[in-house]
């Protein structure tokens, strides 16, 4: 009878019971849709790893149970149907033969491995909390780019395998999940989603996809977390808000270093903040006044940085919207491509390795670093991309940008101990918004002295503000002597546009401006005044026609009727100090296109060192260039006057090196002195902490090496070298020949050629040399001011050529210009150079084709057009001989 009974619990157990086990684990065995032909690719293409070990493990294991039970099934009709069994007790007891019985004992083993290895995994320390686990069968299949699409070969199986194997720092992606969703439930701190971006970034997930972009993420995915923070605890944990809450721009007392959290900004006064550091629980107000409660932003420890999601800390106390920060970078691309339409070649060519500094401050310099990530940086012939929202001034609680145009209600009162941090970068926002417009359409901004006397920093008076203090910018910023005449430039701001929407019959200045019909567009205008109780009225009076008329009242504190940010839904203002809208607004002047008298290439002087003008380098700044012939051989040859390239003899190096090897190298031939650690860190991963940034850069040189030495066959050889007593790593000269100091060095020579026809076949090797942009194709923005160097360096040797061959080869030294502008195609100096070779040789229709091409170019730049200069010579080359003979 036990035999009997021991026999039915081993057929149940092998039937029902692993069954049941296995889908109260994993689910059911079969996949809520078909997989698709790519599906199985993958999987059958995915590396050997836990996860699809177990994945594997679960089908083998129901592969398994299906050939038992199939077994067991047939073997016991084919026993039942024997004569041999005489009695029920032989009927009952009975063995399975030796196959199936190997089959049920490995069925058993491999269930029970499988489930223990996926539901309990092994700690050597306490375990971490894992991930959540969510069945993949649940989530539908989606086959659109943009959206989170399950490829994960797991769903063929319908198998759920957790997110924490043997390693318990995972997460699989699940669906309508986000990186910051993620940092905030696994992490406890939203703003880590850009440590998880970078520490999964480019991995190979099982659907053979990898994250590039943060805001793409695929259900199935399983991401590496950072390890978390140890801090202690908090004394204390304040009660939370009961109302929509502002982030502080006190984070401590005193001027915050880098590892502390970054200042963020606050419309609530007197912040008292809490004295832990890994609180992220509000701290009520202190001050009597106060209406909102902000919560206390973390302190950082040593080994992170601090970015949200969307915005950029700013030293000391500044925070901007990714928003701003990408208009931001629009200005500074503009400035870029004004200092190129002006720059002048000059003889001798300069032969120098050091960049034009930044437009942006260093203070701002991490705005762009953000922009740029997000792609919107300038290539060297076309514009920068501008914000998606006009006067971009902060963001709501969904993390999205909110303009200042866009906010219900009468106006925005800004009110706190940040209400002038705040109102700089309104101010910037708008004075910023449409800089790639022409001036007409820019929106306005009517201000008092005492307001612009409290916003910007005490010193020298700010570049495009005029000397009488009344107007900045061609007018786009109006500078009144107080209040009451700026409400009362308001009110007839107000009557104006009233009456000229009663005279079209429209109801709104928008309807107006889409018209073609009426004099001039109106644009936005905004009142930047501080708040005045007497006034108040009247502010109402002009906010109650903010969206029809296009007036948007601004004020410094609080004021009955005009709502304060809070109020309007912003739940987090951009911040700047008072030397940022400084420099913002000497930006502003730079980029905005405006009339200008310009250079004559036939009456100025042309410059003997473009180092003289304002926004160059001085030559104490410079490395000196290792002198390197072109036919010079060296087991490397190393290209970073283009994209980046490495050669060897049998050709280029294609596999084995790092993205960021390359960005390395090109950063060391920029400096052949070399760069310290901390150098490199600051060129390559400006928003990264030190010691990561470190960590990857010594991987990039070590795999440079490495690589290297494989293809050279040198294995001793280093490439590149480090010197234990300065610190610094650098390209050995003997090793790879860099083609911009071999540029540089043919550069060198020419200057000091002794004839023309010796320094022509210098130059021409100087120009053979140049492949494009520094480093092209390279995201960072270091690189860029180090490419306007170069660039600017073979346009004056293309100009030397077409000089020296103006008088026997008039046509080859045209080729030689249109190759510089293919370079740069806004320098104006080279259109000039080409009308004059063609005023010369009498084309007059030619020279008319240069100019409107020159127009068309400068177009794109907020509406620039060629300077009189420019236009003087023109007129020149289109007149008879006889009246050009003096200057020609």
């Amino acid at each position: 009878m036990l035999a009997a009974l021991r026999t039915m619990i081993v057929r149940l157990v092998v039937l029902a019971g692993i069954p049941t086990m296995m889908i109260t684990v994993s689910g059911p065995p079969w996949p809520q849709h078909p997989p698709s032909a790519e599906q199985v690719q993958a999987y059958l293409n995915t590396p050997l790893n836990p996860d699809h070990a177990a994945t594997t493990g679960w089908a083998l294991a129901w592969a398994l149970w299906g050939i038992t039970a199939i077994g067991t099934l047939a073997w016991s009709i084919t026993r039942a149907r024997s004569r041999d069994w005489q009695n029920s007790w032989e009927r009952l007891c009975y063995y399975l033969p030796g196959p199936m019985q190997s089959l049920a004992a490995g069925l058993l083993g491999t269930a029970a491995v499988t489930t223990t290895a996926t539901a309990l995994p092994a700690h050597a320390t306490p375990p971490a909390p894992t991930a959540d686990v969510h069945p993949l069968r649940d989530a539908p299949m989606s086959t659109e780019s943009h959206t989170i699409t399950p490829n994960d070969p797991r769903a063929m199986v319908g198998a759920r395998i957790p997110a924490t194997t043997a390693h318990p720092r995972t997460v699989k992606v699940h669906r309508h999940d986000t990186l910051w969703g993620i940092a905030k439930h696994k992490l406890g701190d939203p703003y880590r989603w850009h440590d998880i971006y970078k520490l999964n970034r480019g991995h190979q997930q099982a659907n053979g996809h990898a994250l590039q972009d943060p805001d793409e993420i695929h259900v199935g995915w399983v991401l590496a977390l950072p390890t978390a923070r140890h801090t202690p605890p908090s004394k204390s944990t304040p009660a939370p808000p009961t109302e929509p809450t502002i982030r502080p721009s006190h984070t401590a007392t005193g001027t915050p270093s880098r590892t502390t959290a970054p200042p963020q900004a606050t419309l609530a006064p007197s912040i008292t903040t809490s004295t832990s550091p890994a609180t992220r629980s509000p701290a009520p107000t202190s001050h009597p006044d106060s209406r909102v409660s902000a919560p206390v932003a973390p302190q950082q420890d040593d080994d992170t940085d601090y970015r949200g999601e969307q915005g950029v800390a700013l030293p000391p106390q500044g925070w901007v919207s990714l928003g701003l920060a990408v208009l931001l970078t629009a200005v500074a691309s503009l400035v870029r491509l004004q200092r190129r339409r002006r720059a002048r070649p000059a003889f001798p060519v300069p032969a120098r390795l050091a960049s034009q500094p930044a437009p942006l401050p260093e203070s701002l310099a991490l705005v762009e670093t953000a922009a740029c990530r997000l792609g919107s940086g300038a290539g060297p012939d076309h514009l920068p991309a501008t914000s998606t929202v006009d006067a971009p001034i902060g963001v709501n609680a969904a993390g999205r940008e909110v303009g200042l145009f866009e906010l219900p209600g009468l106006g925005l009162a800004l009110h706190g101990d940040e209400a002038d941090a705040a109102a700089r970068a309104v101010l910037t926002a708008v004075l910023a918004t449409g800089i790639t417009q022409r001036t007409e359409a820019r929106p306005i901004v009517i201000t008092t002295t005492g307001v612009l006397a409290r916003l910007l920093p005490d010193g020298p008076p700010v570049l495009g503000l005029d000397p009488d203090g009344t107007s900045y910018d061609g007018e786009r910023l109006i500078v009144l002597a107080d209040a009451a005449t700026a409400v009362t430039h308001a009110e007839e701001e107000m009557i104006l546009r009233r009456r000229l929407l009663d005279n079209f019959d429209l109801d709104t200045i928008e309807a107006l401006n889409g018209r073609t019909d009426h004099a001039e567009i109106q644009p936005p205008y905004v009142l930047l005044i501080e708040a005045t109780p007497r006034h108040a009225a009247r502010l109402r009076a002009v906010g109650a026609h903010r969206a029809a008329l296009h007036l948007h009242p601004v004020v410094l504190g609080e004021l009955d009727g005009i709502p304060t940010a809070e109020t309007a839904g912003v739940v987090r203002l951009s911040t700047l100090a008072a030397s940022d809208l400084a420099a913002v607004m000497t930006m502003l002047t730079d980029a905005t296109a405006r009339p200008e008298p310009g250079h004559d290439i036939d009456i100025d002087p042309p410059p003997s060192d473009p180092a003289a003008a304002p926004h160059e380098v001085s030559a104490e700044q410079d490395e000196p260039v290792p002198s390197q012939q072109a036919e010079a051989s060296a087991p490397v040859r190393l290209r970073v006057l283009g994209p980046v390239l490495v050669e060897t003899e049998t050709g280029a190096v294609a596999t084995g090196m790092r993205s960021g090897s390359y960005t390395v190298l090109a950063s060391l031939a920029a400096h052949p002195g070399g760069r310290t650690l901390d150098q490199l860190a600051a060129d390559l991963h400006p928003d990264t902490t030190p010691s990561t940034a470190g960590k990857r850069i010594r991987t990039d040189i070590s795999t440079t090496r490495r690589v290297l030495r494989a293809a050279t066959g040198n294995g001793q050889a280093m490439f590149v070298v480090y010197d234990p007593a300065t610190g610094r790593y650098r390209l050995d000269p003997e090793l790879i020949a860099v083609d911009l100091w071999q540029m540089l060095t043919a550069i060198k020579a020419a200057n000091t050629a002794d004839n023309d026809t010796q320094a022509l076949a210098l130059l021409r090797e100087a120009a053979e040399l140049y492949g494009g942009d520094f480093a092209d194709g390279a995201d960072q923005t270091w690189i860029t001011d180090y490419a306007t160097t170069y660039r600017h360096q073979i346009l004056s040797v293309l100009a030397r050529i077409a000089e020296l061959l103006e008088a026997d080869h008039p046509d080859q030294a045209v080729t030689a210009l249109e190759r510089a502008l293919e370079f740069d195609p806004v320098n104006e100096e080279l259109y000039q150079r080409i009308m004059r070779i063609h005023g010369r040789a009498g084309r007059p229709d030619a020279v008319r084709r240069t100019l409107r091409r020159l127009e068309d170019r400068l177009a794109d730049l907020g509406g620039a057009e060629p300077s009189e200069a420019t236009r003087r010579v023109a007129e020149r080359q289109l007149r008879p001989a006889t009246a050009t003979r003096g200057h020609r």
